[in-house]
């Protein structure tokens, strides 16, 4: 039986927080041949193609996640990873201009633990929606929501600092990646995530700070390793 797009999405990215690339990239191909207008996956789809070695389709997928949402700053950097890979410092440049620019108690108190945090994953699933359909007030909105029912949800912070990030308010951005590492220093995508924030607020050096905290406790951390190649390129 044909499964419906919005299960290939959801499969697709877990598959990809898990880092199944394979699996991730069936269903996230699936999910294209019905809808064509969420960033994220053209994002998730580069990624899996860079890391495969294929530049050329990592371009194609950068590219046209920014043509959905051009303030989606991490695409740019990857985008900046693969042109710097290349030779095509130019052009790196010209996409970190681009980044640079662009990276511009309640009701329910009483419920019982395990609702809370269904309750917050269901705002933040909705949240992650808005965020790939460039809806950044209303992700804002969704993930703060599930905040209030489970502060201690870092993956959720690390998501309302990315959507912060994106819309150039730096500041809150850096509060919710700090507040996720402070609540749990193991959450890798919060550190890479605050490093990339520094790195769009032009705090280079800070950037390179937490991606070598990531890189110390796990030298084999893909993403790490690249944004810091990225740096290393940069003049």
């Amino acid at each position: 039986m044909k499964r419906k797009w919005n299960e290939s999405y959801e499969l697709g990215k877990k598959a990809f927080d898990e880092k199944n690339y394979n699996e991730a990239q069936i269903y996230l191909e699936e999910v294209l041949k019905e809808k064509d207008g969420f960033a994220d996956v053209y994002n998730m789809l580069g990624y899996i193609y860079y890391a495969a070695g294929r530049r050329s389709d990592a371009i194609g997928r950068f590219e046209k996640a920014l043509k959905i949402n051009p303030n989606y700053t991490e695409v740019s950097l990857n985008l900046a990873v693969i042109y710097n890979e290349m030779g095509e410092f130019d052009k790196a440049q010209g996409v970190y201009g681009k980044a640079k620019e662009a990276g511009k108690e309640s009701a329910t108190s009483y419920l019982d633990p395990f609702a809370k945090g269904k309750l917050a994953n269901m705002h933040a699933e909705i949240g992650a929606i808005y965020q790939g359909l460039g809806l950044y007030k209303e992700a804002a909105d969704e993930y703060k929501k599930a905040i209030v029912l489970r502060p201690t949800f870092v993956d959720i912070k690390n998501k309302l600092g990315i959507v912060y990030r994106d819309v150039r308010d730096y500041s809150k951005a850096v509060k919710e990646l700090e507040e996720a590492i402070s609540i749990n220093p193991e959450y890798t995508p919060a550190r890479i995530n605050l490093g990339i924030t520094f790195f769009t607020m032009g705090q280079v050096e800070k950037a390179k700070a937490e991606w070598l905290k990531v890189l110390h406790k796990n030298p084999n951390d893909t993403k790490a390793q690249m944004y810091m190649n990225l740096v290393a390129h940069k003049k």
